[in-house]
């Protein structure tokens, strides 16, 4: 995450290419939403619904990072801390609950876990592979690069959950991943904001308002 792109630096808010890959990466995560929330449903899968509801946390961080592409120091670092509290909230969430289902879940269904990770995956690595070139941009750049990768690594341990819970026959695979990603979530919200606060202290006290 620290090595740096090999390309010529553009000025974000005056990169077409960085646009067009937002606006591609919204509208993947919109439809993944969906397809998940379904999937998520037919199977009974926490581990699934924890995805859907991280394919629309993303969505919208693709939203607000393209409404301040352009915008002065002070509008971008307040975005970037509303991602941040925005994941944090998520994985919060998506934690509580898998504890409250520790003993109680009902077994869900692996086949329709993996199909569906597996549908996620592709949209993912498509997503992250669009965004690769802007994993060392600032804190809002930085976000939307933490949020396909975290993606990836998320549908990858689904699908690893979709295994476990078909040979073992239980929800207990389901509810780690769920917690995986609950903890991917908030390790990514301390990231960016901490990158947040790097940014507000390297400029001076008056750029701030602008």
């Amino acid at each position: 995450m620290g090595a740096s792109c090999c390309h010529t630096p553009i000025e974000p808010a005056h990169d077409p290419r960085l646009r067009r890959a937002l606006h591609f990466a919204l509208w993947v995560n919109a439809g993944m939403f969906g397809v998940e929330i379904v999937g998520g449903l037919q199977a009974a899968s926490l581990a699934l619904w924890a995805d859907a509801i991280d394919f629309l946390g993303d969505a919208l961080t693709y939203a607000m990072t393209l409404a301040v592409l352009g915008a002065g120091l002070a509008a971008r670092l307040r975005v970037a801390r509303i991602k941040a509290l925005m994941m944090g909230g998520l994985g919060l969430a998506v934690l509580a609950q898998a504890l409250m289902r520790v003993g109680q879940a009902a077994v869900p269904e692996a086949p329709v876990m993996g199909a569906v990770a597996g549908l996620a995956l592709l949209a993912n690595l498509t997503v992250a592979w669009v965004l690769y070139r802007y994993r060392t941009g600032d804190a809002n750049l930085q976000s939307v690069w933490l949020c396909s990768r975290n993606d990836a690594i998320g549908n990858l341990a689904v699908g690893a959950a979709a295994l476990g819970v078909f040979g073992t026959g239980t929800a207990w695979p389901d509810l780690g991943v769920a917690a995986l990603m609950a903890i991917l979530g908030l390790s990514a919200a301390h990231t960016v904001w901490r990158q947040a606060d790097r940014e507000r202290e390297a400029v001076p006290r008056s750029a701030h308002r602008h």
